[in-house]
């Protein structure tokens, strides 16, 4: 995700949402192209952040932070710590998304403010660039008025990736039934097609892998499959279920 600008190559990720180190480690030892710290929901903290980061260094897995809500200081800091990119949930208009580019850009592109000790000057043993990488921006279609809004979020310059947030979307679609006629899929699609007519990414969470097949001839490129905590719940789960079974068929022999 180094470049996101490059041409759509499935890149697949994972959600982190315990907030540890380890794990963040791990997955990048694992292979996945990034990773999604998040700060909207799960046990992830701001506090946690930065030993992430620092678990990731050295690797090529990009380090993706999801902040709860938009706010431009919170963007600057976690930037700051040395996160490739960020996502923005519920980013329902051109407005809110153009808001987010100038809360990730320094001037004269954005209004983030700079701070040469920051980790990600090296604490100021490295000298800011005077045209830094730009980071990447995952905007969350999440709503209905999203997905209406999508090829004007797309459109603005510094959206990288129009990024489905599947629960929520499908929640607003059965709470407003009345308020658009494509269904679910339909929605996907949509999103999709904007999305690279514009250029740009199209990304979504995958719970299961048995619904990778349909994303992936919708045209989806930026992938998360399942997050930490589904992964280490379903180990659980199948470990235990599988010594229980071992554990039944002793007993019936005896």
């Amino acid at each position: 995700m180094s470049d996101p600008s490059a041409a759509h190559r499935i890149r697949l990720g994972t959600w982190l949402s315990i907030g540890s180190p380890v794990i963040a480690e791990l997955a990048a030892g694992v292979g996945y192209d990034w990773v999604l710290m998040d700060l909207e929901h799960g046990c992830e903290s701001e506090a946690a952040i930065p030993s992430q980061l620092r678990a990731l260094r050295g690797s090529n897995t990009s380090a993706i932070v999801r902040v709860g809500a938009p706010h431009p200081d919170l963007i600057g800091r976690v930037l700051d710590w040395g996160a490739r990119g960020i996502m923005v949930p519920h980013v329902n208009s051109a407005e809110a998304a153009q808001e987010c580019v100038e809360a990730m850009h320094y001037p004269p592109v954005g209004k983030r403010g700079i701070s040469r000790s920051a980790r990600v000057y090296g604490y100021g043993l490295n000298v800011p660039d005077a045209s830094p990488p730009p980071p990447v921006f995952m905007a969350q279609i999440e709503t209905i008025d999203g997905v209406v809004n999508a090829a004007s979020i797309a459109a603005v310059d510094g959206v990288d990736v129009l990024f489905v947030g599947p629960a929520d979307l499908q929640f607003d679609l059965r709470a407003r039934p009345n308020e658009i006629a494509e269904g679910y899929d339909e929605c996907l699609k949509h999103v999709v097609t904007i999305a690279h007519a514009a250029g740009k990414e199209s990304g979504i969470l995958v719970r299961k892998a048995s619904d990778l097949p349909a994303l992936l001839e919708m045209g989806f490129t930026c992938l998360a499959m399942d997050s930490d905590l589904a992964l280490i719940r379903s180990g659980f789960q199948k470990a235990l279920q599988g010594a229980r079974n071992v554990v039944a068929n002793s007993q019936a022999h005896i």
